[in-house]
């Protein structure tokens, strides 16, 4: 096990760094309760749990602090339903290989495909499409992507990129639908900002994506056991000097270690409300500002009856306003609840957000009810989700945004002066957006401390 922090001497450091701010970390210790540890990890998602399971298997002493009342970050498993609404992460991603599906092995978790070609789709006044037009707009976008591939070298927006290679494409009602609904989605953020290079450069394991019938949370009980996780700690402020380990801030303790381990989100690191001393090297702070961090809203509408095909998996709806409540997950297909789960993507999640309860079960009200009629009663029960406003997420999950490279998001877990490493889906290009990068990259940060730095 490595040495502890020499505390005395990285004090000393860390308080003449101070004087150039006016802040004083010696100052601050005599105030305050004071915990020596070999790593300090800043999140318990499945990045931070992963991290610290593997180093304090290795023989590090950790601590993880959550700044929440619970932990899984982005992942949380909901049953106030009477079945399983997934606050953040609602799939395991291409199962064949996923690490995440050995982890759902190991606690007996009921899985469930999710046929992504089991759907029905409305035109804007409630008309149901023909598949065969649905399936000749799918295609008709892959040979768009195609062209975008083979024509530009340089980046821009996706958006303007269709727009250059096939103008019609956006006026297609079916076509602008699939690309909110389904690339939208998928990747997080609008088309508008999305890179043309670079939206779909990542990479996935083989399998139909899944859904956890018994709670996708439940993966982890056994990373977390036997972990010191201090609930309700958010950290504001990280203090670190170059090979002399790190004072890590959180209420009134202050936490002194060799190494940390920051997972927080990308939107959280955009936001800038933990305060690093010194601030993060610039090469850092310019791929965080430049990365992009995108949104889904999600809304379960319960309801007192079936008003919807029993039997087909999704339904989606041609919004005149892309994003607006356009694409359903049918609960009836795993549950005898009678569920729609409504999902915001693109740019609308922005709005939604905004609105309050009563105005966004208004909103999507109206593409239930022109899919199925007006005969559509109100929900029972409903749970919303509002990433966006969460102080500890500030988003639901990272893009490649115009401008940023797949670099930028491998480079952000380079080490920080031998102290600081970041994980996250953030920080792991090929599988961002995803709990299996978030898992694989906790497992990089463990390996570059042990075999890197200590």
């Amino acid at each position: 096990m490595p040495a502890s922090v020499n505390r005395r001497r990285f004090l000393k450091l860390s308080g003449q760094a101070a004087l150039a701010t006016g802040v004083l970390a010696a100052t601050r210790a005599s105030s305050a309760s004071v915990a020596d540890v070999d790593v300090v990890v800043i999140g318990a998602g499945i990045a931070g749990l992963t991290a610290a399971k593997t180093l304090q298997d290795l023989g590090y002493d950790v601590i993880v602090l959550e700044a929440r009342n619970r932990i899984g970050g982005r992942l949380y498993t909901d049953w106030s339903l009477g079945a399983p609404f997934e606050w953040g992460a609602g799939w395991i991603h291409g199962p064949k290989g996923n690490p995440i599906s050995g982890l759902a092995r190991a606690v007996g978790a009921q899985t469930f495909v999710t046929d992504d070609d089991e759907y029905q789709v409305f035109a804007p006044d409630g008309t149901q499409q023909d598949d065969a037009a649905v399936d000749a707009g799918w295609e008709s976008l892959e040979n768009i992507f195609g062209k975008i591939d083979d024509r530009f070298d340089n980046d821009q927006a996706l958006v303007k990129a269709i727009k250059k290679v096939a103008p019609k494409a956006l006026k297609d009602p079916i076509r602008r639908w699939q690309l909110s609904a389904g690339y939208e989605f998928d990747a997080g953020g609008p088309i508008e900002d999305l890179s043309a290079l670079y939206f779909d450069d990542d990479e996935a394991f083989e399998g139909d994506d899944v859904i956890v019938l018994t709670g996708y949370d439940k993966i982890l009980g056994p990373i977390a056991n036997g972990l010191d996780i201090r609930l309700n700690q958010p950290v504001t402020e990280v203090e670190y000097q170059a090979g002399d380990g790190a004072i890590v801030y959180s209420g009134d303790t202050q936490y002194e270690c060799r190494f940390v381990v920051c997972t927080l989100p990308l939107g959280v690191l955009q936001t800038g409300s933990v305060k690093f001393s010194p601030p993060l090297p610039k090469a850092h702070r310019t791929r965080i500002k430049r990365m992009g961090m995108g949104n889904v809203t999600k809304l379960a509408l319960k309801f007192d009856a079936l008003y919807w095909p029993e039997d087909t998996q999704y339904f989606g709806l041609m919004t005149e306003e892309k994003g607006r409540w356009n694409y359903f997950l049918n609960y009836r297909t795993f549950s005898p609840e009678n569920i729609l789960l409504g999902l915001s993507v693109g740019a609308y999640p922005l709005k939604t957000e905004k609105q309050s309860d009563a105005e966004m079960i208004a909103d999507a009200m109206q593409s239930v009810r022109t899919m199925f009629g007006p005969q559509v009663p109100e929900p029972t029960q409903t749970l919303i989700t509002r990433w966006s406003t969460d102080p500890y997420a500030r988003g639901a999950y990272t893009y490649a945004k115009l401008g940023s490279v797949p670099s930028d998001f491998d480079k952000l877990a380079d080490p920080i002066s031998k102290v600081i490493v970041m994980a996250g889906e953030h920080t792991l290009f090929k599988y961002h957006a995803t709990v299996h990068g978030a898992h694989l990259s906790g497992l990089r940060a463990a390996e570059i401390i042990d075999k890197k730095l200590a």
